[in-house]
């Protein structure tokens, strides 16, 4: 009779065990999903910024009509096509970069940036294009660990994840333009 017991604690103390590890992954992937929220929303913010801050320098007259035109129109894309699906605005976002990089060489950057105001706006640009690289990355590092624990066995035979929908990454080109200030 005391082997019984012994059988049926043994059988407990594994089954709390069993329960707290399957609690300790969902609550990690509760918190990594609370993550890819947030770094998702910090992105957007950050794109928004860089879409606006192109805007500006576009409308500032620091540049040729050319130069300013193309940037006024991609900046202005990128900043409409925040209510359109992930691809679409990470095109719209990649074709900003593109133009960024054309109209922000190291030439003209130069020519720009003899005026104060040129100056401050190509320091404020580079902020913007750092922010969105960095917030890019930190997103798509909290998407890659998320995907690694749901691919897990526990985890999908357990349904920890519930039906949140699968995490993506956001792909775009985010190439600093050539002519900002390094810091």
């Amino acid at each position: 009779m005391s082997g019984w017991w012994a059988v049926g604690i043994v059988v407990v103390i594994g089954l709390v065990v069993f329960a707290l590890y399957l609690s300790m992954t969902a609550g990690r992937l509760d918190h990594l999903h609370r993550r890819i929220d947030t770094s998702a929303l910090a992105l957007d913010s950050h794109l928004l910024r860089r879409s606006a801050v192109s805007q500006e320098l576009a409308a500032s007259g620091l540049l040729d009509p050319a130069s300013s035109i193309l940037l006024a129109d991609a900046a202005h894309t990128a900043r409409t096509s925040a209510d359109q699906g992930i691809d679409q605005r990470a095109m719209a976002e990649s074709n900003l970069t593109a133009a960024l990089v054309a109209v922000i060489d190291p030439e003209d950057a130069e020519l720009v940036s003899e005026s104060a105001e040129g100056a401050s706006a190509l320091q404020e640009l580079e902020a913007a294009c750092r922010r969105v690289q960095l917030s890019r990355r930190f997103h798509n590092d909290a998407v890659r660990a998320c995907r690694q624990l749901r691919r897990q066995r526990m985890a999908r035979v357990f349904r920890l994840a519930g039906h949140t929908p699968w995490p993506e990454t956001w792909e775009m080109d985010d190439t600093m333009p050539g002519g900002l200030p390094a810091r």
